[in-house]
């Protein structure tokens, strides 16, 4: 595949999900495959997009369970690269009854930090319609420095530049590294996701409202809210909306907003048009259409076993 709808550039992670307990009392994890860029792909992928990934994994029994899975999601893995000098990186997550997600990382460092500026690979991104990256990819170099060049050749082609400023603690110093850097990548970004509990990491302020405000001021065209169960804020230049959320019986939340972004991104590409036109009634429809596909998300556990196919999503909108 010469080229791509989406690409992602970040981390392609295994999340041990909890799975009950053994005979002894002791509790037991499913292995998952994850990460927030390789969650937004599988369902950008499963709703029709072509998708490629570009990242690190280690040269172990994950990363080749990775790599198998993103092919197997119809992801091109031409430039997801094996690393012998670090293991995969792992993500154990629990869950509270509500489906609330706490994290501990083996990461120290993980495969997914070691991709390196010159393995990003110039001739996909002169070919690719929209490039998306996380946050997690400031964290460490050498990925830092790789993030910060794929973004600069994706937007000199053209490409539409998204970002999900994903924030995990545990993955910084402090809390004053993570805003700064998260708060770096805003200048490059033409469309925004983010979550309400990252409005005042990102923007100082803590309504949905206010945040988009000063993001859309900043010099970003379109910006996402989620709001858990209560759907999303889309706010662009043209106006915005409120797109209330599904009520479904909520197992796992993990994937949830990769789901609900990997939708979204799915509807910008399809319609062929920059976000900074976007009217409000576009805005609408596609939160929509992406708050279907993160309802059914949570209803399954895992991220990428959970992303819905297109008459899944459409037949929850009816």
């Amino acid at each position: 595949m010469k080229g791509a709808d989406i690409t992602a550039l970040g981390e392609c992670l295994i999340d041990f999900t909890p799975a009950g307990v053994s005979e002894s009392g002791m509790q037991l994890f499913e292995r998952n495959p994850g990460g927030a860029p390789a969650n937004v792909l599988s369902c950008a992928s499963r709703l029709g997009r072509r998708t490629a990934i570009i990242g690190k994994v280690g040269a172990d029994m994950h990363g080749r369970f990775l790599s198998d899975t993103m092919r197997g999601q119809n992801i091109d893995t031409a430039y997801l690269f094996e690393t012998e000098k670090a293991f995969t990186t792992l993500a154990f997550v629990t869950l509270s009854e509500t489906g609330e997600r706490d994290f501990a990382f083996a990461r120290k460092p993980g495969a997914d930090t070691q991709l390196s500026a010159d393995e990003v690979p110039e001739e996909l991104l002169r070919h690719t319609g929209i490039f998306h990256v996380g946050s997690l990819s400031l964290t460490q170099e050498p990925i830092r420095s790789a993030t910060l060049r794929a973004i600069e050749l994706a937007r000199k082609a053209g490409a539409i530049i998204s970002y999900d400023p994903n924030y995990r603690p545990l993955l910084w110093p402090d809390e004053q590294t993570a805003v700064r850097e998260m708060r770096s990548l805003l200048r490059f970004a033409d469309t925004v996701k983010l979550s309400d509990e990252e409005c005042v990491l990102l923007t100082g302020e803590s309504a949905p409202e206010k945040a988009a405000e000063v993001l859309l001021a900043s010099g970003v065209s379109c910006v996402a809210v989620t709001l858990g169960a209560d759907g999303a804020l889309l706010a662009g230049k043209n106006g915005r909306s409120r797109v209330p959320g599904f009520s479904v019986q909520t197992v796992d939340t993990t994937g949830a907003g990769d789901a609900f972004w990997g939708a979204f991104l799915t509807r910008l590409s399809e319609c062929g048009e920059r976000p900074e036109t976007l009217s409000t009634e576009q805005l609408r429809d596609f939160g929509t259409f992406a708050c279907a596909a993160a309802s059914l998300c949570v209803e399954r556990r895992g991220a990428i076993p959970a992303m819905p196919d297109r008459a899944a999503v459409e037949a929850r909108m009816l």
